[in-house]
């Protein structure tokens, strides 16, 4: 009588640079049970013994944002930042907020690292970065100008989220000596660009008060008390005063942008899908991509997506939208 002998390991897990794990399969048949049992046991154990040491081959996870990246010194401050890949270089800029880190792009560094050489920093209190003492899109735009030349890259392409967005595109028109192409995924130009809730009036959407703020923001509170030093909640103040404000820049920054741009935003996200368009009408030849089935946090919902997206666009291989 003969039986069959199988066993399967398998997984899913990214290696780290994009490629899916390997499917592993050892099948043993055609045993007999009237065979020699010592050759047969010898015989499993040694395909036991291969199994397990090809599932363990299984490259250890990268942390991101804690994988032993290098600092800078940035006005007086520590920034931090890790690299990854090779070729063009691509700045990624997270969103805003402590909580906020190089981890925001974990499920995206692994598929873009194989197209560019990408720049992942945190940025001023962010991660493992240092808190200034007080913040504004200037002082982060400012911060990654500064990064960029201490890099001495020849050139680079950015693609920022939120806020990173935002200074993406401070730094388009700023940086165009060095930046290239800019994508902003998830950016707004002021308080209007949010998805405010019908019947209240954007007049009484204003900087909240330290009181109001810290019922908003318990979670944000929680981890700005956390960063060393003793002037976080001056540094909460400058937060709201820079988020809720009626305009970032002004229009002759769209007007002075000259390199490509796209603009990105999900068609469920906390910016409008009209604020962004209204974004990518403002700046000569940009392009303008919303994402189905999609919130603010993009890099987490739509990481294959938005990867194809920044490739294509970076790489000139997506389709220009039409002319205007």
């Amino acid at each position: 009588m003969e039986w069959a002998f199988k066993i399967r390991c398998s997984t899913n897990h990214s290696f780290g640079d994009g490629r899916p794990g390997k499917f592993y399969r050892f099948i043993l048949t055609h045993f007999n049970r009237n065979k020699n049992m010592k050759k047969t046991t010898l015989f499993i154990f040694v395909g036991l013994q291969l199994l397990f040491m090809n599932c363990g081959e299984e490259k250890k996870k990268i942390d991101y944002g804690s994988n032993g990246g290098a600092y800078i010194n940035i006005r007086g401050k520590k920034v931090y930042y890790e690299e990854y890949g090779s070729g063009m270089p691509l700045l990624l800029l997270s969103g805003g907020g402590h909580s906020r880190s190089i981890k925001d792009f974990e499920r995206c560094i692994p598929g873009l690292s194989q197209h560019f050489r990408i720049i992942a920093p945190d940025t001023p209190a962010q991660g493992r970065s240092e808190q200034p003492d007080s913040i504004s899109y200037e002082i982060l735009t400012e911060t990654m100008s500064q990064l960029i030349d201490f890099l001495s890259v020849d050139s680079l392409y950015v693609m920022g989220w939120s806020d990173g967005g935002i200074v993406g595109i401070l730094l388009a028109e700023r940086r165009a000596d060095k930046v290239k192409k800019v994508i902003a995924v998830g950016a707004n130009n002021g308080k209007r660009g949010f998805n405010i809730p019908a019947g209240i009036p954007l007049d009484s959407v204003v900087p909240p008060s330290k009181e109001v703020f810290e019922k908003l923001n318990k979670q944000l509170i929680e981890d700005y008390s956390k960063l060393p030093g003793k002037d976080w909640v001056k540094l909460l103040e400058s937060l709201s005063k820079m988020v809720y404000a009626d305009e970032y820049f002004s229009k002759s920054i769209y007007d002075s942008i000259k390199i490509p741009v796209m603009i990105v935003v999900g068609d469920r996200d906390d910016i409008s899908i009209q604020h962004g368009e209204e974004m990518y009408r403002s700046i000569k030849g940009s392009q303008f991509f919303v994402l189905p089935n999609t919130s603010h946090e993009v890099f987490k919902e739509q990481p294959e997506l938005i990867n194809q997206v920044a490739i294509d666009f970076f790489n000139e291989t997506l389709r220009k939208a039409s002319s205007r």
